[in-house]
């Protein structure tokens, strides 16, 4: 069966309080986290944000309590969210794979990519994350991704169950480093940091 991400979709995995994954609390403190750890290794106020994979921006809002002038860009596959939101909210039409070779005239201070990858099929996901090193070559990814063995609530149709060892290598081709908490260095961010942040062995 073909999914469509429409406004049902939504309404029952955003707003329905039965089906709904993460209540606003939840996401606010993810966001508050994601911030807190991009402008740690940062070394100052995040100014522009890119979120893959956005579907209606529900991080825009909490992104913009905390940092009003931050410079959003949301980027999603669904019509329905671009014809309603994408004005309004900062999102463009664009599939996952397309990142292979979209540009920006800058490079971004965080990268989300929350809820997305394990739903994208194999080479489609390579195809994206090869793009990720030049959207942000030195700032601060934050790739929240469910694995094999993880059990968790919310939309399994279409999810693919793969290993963690899997996205971490990709995403360390990509040229993103794990720090923990789903947050990642980029390749401009990863010389300073520890030894034992980066889960290295002796």
């Amino acid at each position: 069966m073909s999914k469509h991400y429409d406004q049902a979709y939504f309404d029952r995995w955003y707003r329905d309080p039965k089906h709904r994954v993460k209540s606003p609390l939840v996401l606010e403190r993810k966001v508050a986290m994601a911030v807190a750890m991009a402008e740690y290794y940062l070394g100052h106020p995040i100014r522009s944000v890119i979120d893959i994979g956005c579907g209606e921006a529900p991080w825009r809002g909490f992104l913009k309590l905390l940092r009003p002038r931050v410079d959003y860009l949301g980027l999603d596959s669904s019509p329905y969210v671009v014809e309603h939101y994408g004005v309004a909210r900062d999102i463009r039409l664009c599939r996952f794979g397309d990142l292979e070779v979209l540009r920006f005239d800058r490079g971004f201070d965080l990268l989300i990519c929350s809820d997305v990858m394990h739903y994208v099929p194999g080479a489609e996901l390579q195809r994206g994350l090869s793009g990720f090193a030049d959207l942000c070559p030195d700032g601060f990814g934050f790739l929240e991704v469910m694995c094999r063995g993880d059990d968790f609530v919310g939309d399994r149709q279409g999810f693919i169950a793969r290993p963690a060892a899997a996205y971490r290598k990709s995403f360390a081709e990509a040229g993103f480093t794990a720090c923990g908490s789903h947050g990642y260095l980029s390749r401009g961010l990863r010389e300073d940091a520890s030894a034992l942040e980066l889960g290295a062995h002796d």
